[in-house]
């Protein structure tokens, strides 16, 4: 027959025999080429026609073996194999360690332990291969099960069996396991080798416990870079940035040069803290050793002045890179979304000649970080359409878009979608999910969740998105009872900086000062201060409870300030009416160089209302500028807040005009503003189109029904008001109850109008009595237009006596020192008969009373006002009296 020209090199005989084994070798693509390359290898396999006394030398088996590996060629190994088990070589050890190796390298790990468990002796080197392959494709059983039997039979273990079963260690994070055997290369003395003293390090590491790497690291006998390198990093997964860089400083000192683990280790130590001094010099040192090329290093530096740099630095060195791989272009287009270019971004990921996971994450995760939620979702449908491999990262991406489009429907086939395909395994995807369900409306599907949930380590996560959910749908005081109930538990919550803002947004909300106080404590001694969304939140708490002079201090104390900053103590000031203060910070806000946004617009117009001289020209000369010199497009907001200031100062004429000549259609908010400076200006003519506009645009707003009910009433057409009231009840519409509250001893205290719930409810209404006709004697009036019913003259003085702010004051002043104001808070306005009330008890008793409403504060003192008594002249909004029109 005709046979392979290679077939005699390979068993070269006495006589042109047939190939002893041809239905393997047959099949082998190596040796099956068109211009096959003559192989000049001895082999000795036996041919069966011929009976030698010799014995087989294994060296040619092992040349094939690693030709099979050099070459990815599985059947020549295969083929190989078969040989010498025919040859009866499997006993021999380093034949066998061969075809392990071969069978590893070629990813047969099955294949592998198969020819290991013929092995009749399997020696050191066989052990230490098996276990480092278990080891490296995460199967810790097998692996500590090798080692120990590797033991159990006597086989004494060498360096490469320890760094084996420590890399296992180091996969699973088996810190138990990793000490164990530490005590044990200590007995057998293989710590002095620097390989498993290193791979003890990285145990050590990576399981969390800096502190025994750093006790090795100091008895270490024998050390290189890869020693300092595993220290270095332990420091920084502890966030001992600054020691990170002393430790390098000491390792350059004691003549070790880093390589680019080394660099790209202490650039990472730079970006998280905030050491933009020292990423640069490392850069620099980079540059002067010859590695700003290298792969690692370029990467960092990447990631690092995409974090704490510019654009143009982190184009720079991603362009400059000679090789980049998927890492690099990731890098990149996270890049580009850090800085808000998104279509850049957008273009790097077209461009980018490989893609992965991360990949796929970081655009999905950058079209979160720059509010574009409906590209997120559409980027997750399209990893679940074309079947790519989806993470715990990909869901909470997902499931965060998701929540920032508030989409009801979407967030409910997502949460479907993770039941049906058994995604709710890890903690932090449970909690994105609450927090997405709380967000898209869900609350009680949230609140499910969270009363069941079992995953310690993410409880922080679920507890923060529950309170502000509750915040967000105005459920304020259920807020603050989650809030209180994670403070009592047995292992108390730990708060990070968005908890610590988002608490102390709740406290400025509800007026609740103490706990704010407590909070203020906590961020001092946890060195947050420094940050400026924590600094904002703390003063603007400081604001909304009524202390203007420690909102002032802590501002001025902040190391730095943004544009959220300006924006709150502009805002701290307009609640407290004082609209020329709120002017100077825009004109000091300016001289440091500042850019404004629409939000502090929409406040310095505002601010224009609560001056001391007519300020319409330097109103009007603000909303002009927003366009021509800020490059910012009024919205409907600004337009209302303009025509209110308009409205307040009787042009009425140029607010007409204004509402006219809007790009887009006016929506309620207008039509509301113009409506408030109407009943204000008594522009009857004006109000009623104001009127018959919001009927247009919100028939189904509950507010809207009680505005126009309450208009009726006010002239005294009771008939078409209680037409509107069964109008009301008969869709199912409810007013938003009127609550006043008053904080005492770390416990609120809530009062509705006619309210006797509270447990001292008799003393409370005994001493309203007496402070009414205390009142009277001085010359207070009950005025009963803002009863808006058709009831005798006497029980409208019953229901106007009643109303909740009266009651919270008057339990202030029972519970309070003398020499202490009184702080109440009312979440709607407070009506003028009330406002009337607070001036006499205030000069009656003597006291200070504080009542902040949803227009800003009033400040009682000697009979006096703060607000200068224009907001009571507001006397029929659809939010000025504690009488619902669903009342009987």
């Amino acid at each position: 027959g005709h046979h392979h020209p290679a077939a005699f090199l390979l068993f070269p005989s006495h006589e042109a025999a047939p190939l002893p084994f041809p239905h393997l070798f047959s099949l082998s693509p190596a040796i099956q080429t068109q211009n096959p390359q003559p192989l000049l290898i001895p082999l000795t396999l036996p041919n069966p026609t011929h009976h030698h006394h010799h014995s087989p030398s294994p060296f040619a088996p092992r040349c094939l073996l690693r030709l099979a590996v050099d070459r990815r060629d599985l059947d020549l190994g295969r083929a190989t194999h078969a040989a010498a088990v025919k040859a009866q070589d499997n006993e021999d050890t380093r034949l066998g360690n061969a075809l392990i190796s071969m069978y590893l390298k070629l990813g047969r790990l099955s294949d592998a332990r198969k020819v290991f468990d013929a092995l009749p002796s399997p020696d050191v080197a066989s052990f230490s291969s098996l276990i480092s392959a278990y080891a490296k494709c995460g199967r810790p059983v097998e692996a500590a099960g090798l080692f120990c039997r590797m033991r159990f039979l006597g086989v004494e273990p060498n360096e490469f069996s320890f760094v084996a079963i420590l890399t296992s260690c180091i996969r699973q994070l088996d810190s138990r396991l990793g000490s164990q055997v530490h005590a044990f290369a200590v007995k057998t003395d293989h710590c002095s080798c620097v390989h498993v003293s290193n791979a003890l390090l990285g145990v050590y590491v990576k399981c969390g416990c800096a502190s025994a790497a750093e006790q090795l690291f100091g008895e270490m006998v024998e050390r290189d870079v890869s020693s300092w390198n595993a220290v270095m990093l332990g420091m920084v997964e502890e966030c001992r940035y600054d020691e990170a860089f002393s430790l390098f400083n000491l390792m350059q000192m004691e003549g070790y040069q880093g390589d680019g683990f080394s660099l790209s280790t202490l650039l990472t130590a730079a970006a998280h803290g905030f050491r933009g001094a020292g990423g640069e010099a490392v850069h620099a040192y980079a540059l002067k050793i010859g590695l700003e090329l290298d792969l690692s290093v370029g990467n960092a530096l990447v990631g690092f002045y995409a974090q704490f740099g510019c654009i143009e630095d982190v184009a720079d060195v991603f362009w400059r890179m000679p090789i980049k791989d998927v890492t690099s272009w990731t890098g990149m287009l996270t890049g580009y979304m850090e800085f808000g270019m998104v279509e850049s971004a957008v273009d790097i990921f077209d461009q980018m000649p490989e893609r992965n996971c991360v990949t796929y994450n970081a655009l999905l995760a950058g079209f979160c970080h720059n509010g574009e939620g409906a590209r997120g979702l559409d980027l997750f449908q399209h990893i679940l359409e074309n079947d790519l491999e989806i993470s715990d990262f990909t869901l909470t991406s997902a499931m965060n878009a998701c929540g920032m489009v508030s989409d009801l429907k979407t967030s409910e086939q997502i949460h479907a979608f993770m039941i049906k395909s058994g995604c709710k395994s890890s903690s932090w995807v449970e909690a994105a999910l609450l927090d997405m369900c709380a967000k898209c409306g869900r609350i009680e599907d949230a609140q499910k969740m969270f009363t069941s949930w079992a995953h310690e380590e993410s409880f922080p996560v679920a507890w923060t998105s529950l309170i502000c959910a509750h915040s967000r749908c105005g459920l304020h005081f259920e807020a603050l009872h989650l809030f209180q109930s994670g403070l009592r538990r047995d292992d108390p919550v730990f708060m990070d900086e968005f908890a610590l803002s988002m608490i102390l947004g709740l406290c400025g909300t509800l007026g609740f000062v103490e706990v704010g106080q407590q909070l203020h404590c906590v961020v001092t001694k946890s060195g947050l201060l420094s940050d400026v969304e924590v600094g904002n939140a703390l003063f603007s708490m400081y604001a909304k409870c009524g202390r203007l002079e420690d909102t002032i201090n802590l501002f001025s104390q902040m190391p730095r300030h943004d544009t959220v900053s300006w924006n709150a103590l502009i805002t701290a000031y307009l609640i407290h009416r004082q609209g020329d203060m709120a002017l100077d910070v825009w004109d000091n806000m300016n001289m440091v160089g500042i850019k404004p946004d629409f939000i502090t617009f929409l406040l310095v117009i505002s601010a224009c209302r609560y001056t001391s001289l007519n300020s319409v020209d330097v109103c009007r000369r603000l909303f002009q500028s927003m366009e021509s010199s800020y490059n910012i497009i009024p919205t409907s907001e600004h337009y209302s807040a303009m025509v209110d200031v308009l409205g307040y100062w009787g042009s009425f004429d140029e607010a007409e005009q204004l509402i006219k000549n809007m790009p887009s259609k006016p929506n309620a908010s207008v039509w509301r503003a113009l409506l408030d400076s109407c009943r204000f200006r008594s522009n009857m003519t004006l109000g009623r189109q104001a009127v018959q506009s919001l009927l247009e645009l919100e028939p189904q707003d509950p507010s809207t029904y009680v505005l126009v009910s309450n208009l009726y009433a006010a002239s005294g057409r009771w008939h078409c008001s209680e037409k509107v009231r069964q109008d009301m009840r008969g869709k199912g519409l409810q007013k938003h109850p009127v609550r006043s509250w008053i904080i005492h001893h770390n416990t609120m205290h809530s009062f509705y109008a006619r309210d006797r719930s509270h447990p001292q409810s008799k003393d409370i209404y005994g001493a309203l009595d007496i402070l009414i006709l205390e009142c009277m004697k001085a010359g207070y009036e009950p005025d009963t237009c803002f009863v808006l019913h058709e009831v005798e003259e006497y029980q409208k003085k019953n229901f106007l006596f009643y109303h909740s702010a009266k009651l919270a004051v008057v339990y202030g002043l029972l519970i309070s020192r003398p020499d202490q104001p009184v702080r109440v808070v009312k979440n709607i306005h407070l009506c003028g008969d009330c406002h009337a009330f607070m001036k006499y008890v205030s000069s009656v008793t003597g006291r200070e009373i504080s009542v902040r409403d949803a227009s800003g504060f009033h400040n009682f003192r000697g009979g006096v006002c703060s607000c200068g008594d224009y907001w009571s002249e507001l006397r029929y909004s659809s939010s000025t009296s504690d009488q619902s029109v669903l009342q009987p």
